[in-house]
């Protein structure tokens, strides 16, 4: 095991000049740390910044939720910070760790752990550790397997965690397979920081992803979506979603992605759809204006998953894909729910999929105005969304069909606008309310306004507003029709 003090790290020379400027962001919560580590020492406890706190410190990307490893047990922990730290929470107490808050800092410390699985449950075994060695040996990767010693600020690497950083390579501290053993989230956590990170993977660990793909099965679906929604929210999922389908994890928990990979025959080609896939989620990347959009690219990532049910190849040969997109709504709501997303979360991605495709009759110059009207209401909220979804969809090398897809959409913004100007879209409600169809008809509350007011919006979304005395004699006919008045 190295040990040296933390200003020699910065002699590799291997690393950036960046990285070697990164032990400044330790310096940054020395205070705090410092004075936590000291905390310890006097009460006769070890206490270490460890893991992701140390890689973020040394890739110059540490934030304010700090990670700590000590001998001290839980109860000691809390006797230790009581009084000292601004709040105290024990939410992970049952697998050792207290939080804590001081000067705008998190805290989390965690006694040292020998984490196992038996091989067969869901859930981790915890046992605590006794050293220092104990619980980085135990770690999921060499580069997580580093830690700072508090206060003295001693600098411990037994795995070669800073080479690898510096190589940005994904490599576990014993075996892949001893390592995925223990913990089989460790193989879709790998993709993750490839995908985070831009860190390569070690063919080692690789082939043990491959191999072990099936143990996935032990985790359960709540772990797996968190590890999967952090991957499509790194710097390159792209990376990360093709080491999932070529290793096979993808097939353990989001089969519709690997199963984008249509045979393409002699006879009736057409587009790779895993590729296009792939293309069409980098590009709604491209379009984000706020930071990783998890809504955004998971309906890239699913807008197509319906083909595969759908295709079909006419007597001419040419490939189709009938309601792919009711389909794939279909197939998204499914996956969603199986891997436990929020059903608020699932219901945007699943609409967006379902009206992907809703844009391609506009260039033929079918679109009347209530068509316009009826896109907006449908896409709702979404529909900023659904703009870059669709200008995202657009793949084709074709350029002059790209050009004019492009030039299509941009005039069906510029209508949308116009109509935006000159109606309210944003809340396209009918012309008279619940209580004025009450009032005008003689009728109380119950089925009969709802009938009336969703007949009066049809007639919102076809005609445009209606002044007052339209809308009345409108309704009061409907009303006659239906035999409500005579």
């Amino acid at each position: 095991m190295s040990e040296a003090s933390v200003p020699p790290v910065t002699d590799r020379r291997d690393l950036t000049a960046a990285q070697r400027n990164a032990v400044a962001e330790l310096l940054r919560v020395s205070p705090v740390a410092d004075e936590l580590g000291r905390r310890f020492a006097r009460a006769g406890h070890e206490l270490h910044l460890v893991g992701g706190s140390v890689r973020d410190a040394l890739l110059g990307r540490l934030g304010d939720d700090l990670d700590f490893c000590t001998d001290a047990h839980p109860d000691q922990t809390l006797r230790i910070i009581k009084g000292w730290a601004e709040a105290i929470w024990e939410t992970g107490r049952e697998f050792g760790t207290i939080g804590a808050q001081r000067d705008g800092l998190r805290l989390e410390i965690t006694t040292f752990r020998a984490e196992a699985y038996d091989q067969v449950s869901r859930n981790p075994v915890v046992e605590y550790g006794t050293s220092l060695a104990d619980d980085l040996r135990r770690r999921d990767f060499t580069v997580n397997a580093m830690a700072v010693s508090l206060p003295e600020h001693r600098f411990t690497d037994p795995y070669g965690g800073l080479d690898d950083l510096a190589a940005k390579l994904v490599r576990t501290p014993g075996t892949p397979r001893e390592s995925f053993g223990d913990d089989p989230l460790r193989m879709l956590r790998a993709a993750r920081f490839a995908a985070q990170l831009r860190f390569a993977v070690h063919p080692d660990v690789r082939t043990a992803m491959t191999r072990m793909a099936a143990d996935l099965d032990r985790i359960t679906a709540e772990r797996i979506r968190d590890e999967f929604t952090k991957l499509l929210c790194g710097a390159d999922p792209i990376t990360g979603l093709r080491l999932l389908v070529d290793t096979g994890l993808a097939e353990r928990f989001l089969p519709e992605l690997t199963g984008l990979k249509l045979e393409i025959d002699e006879h009736a080609q057409h587009k790779d759809v895993y590729e296009h896939t792939l293309t069409v989620v980098g590009n709604a990347i491209s379009m984000e204006s706020d930071g990783p959009d998890f809504v955004l690219r998971m309906a890239a990532l699913m807008h197509d998953v319906g083909k595969p049910a759908t295709k079909a190849v006419g007597p001419d040969g040419r490939v189709s894909f009938h309601h792919h997109e009711v389909v794939g709504a279909r197939l998204t709501k499914a996956r969603m729910k199986a891997l436990r997303y929020p059903k608020d979360v699932t219901s945007q991605v699943v609409k967006l999929v379902g009206l992907h495709l809703r844009f391609y009759g506009y260039g033929r110059g079918e679109w009347t105005d209530s068509a316009v009207r009826r896109y907006v209401t449908d896409a709702g909220d979404l529909l900023t969304r659904l703009h870059k979804l669709t200008r995202s969809d657009c793949t084709t090398r074709n350029r002059r069909k790209a050009a004019q897809l492009a030039g299509d959409y941009d005039a069906l913004e510029e209508r949308i606008a116009r109509i935006a100007a000159e109606e309210d879209l944003a809340r396209v409600r009918p012309d008279l309310d619940g209580n004025d169809i009450m009032a005008l008809l003689g009728v109380p509350p119950g089925p009969m306004v709802g009938r009336a007011w969703k007949h009066l919006k049809e007639q919102r979304l076809e005609h445009g507003p209606l002044d007052r005395d339209a809308a009345e004699a409108e309704l009061l006919r409907w009303a006659r029709e239906q035999g409500i008045l005579d």
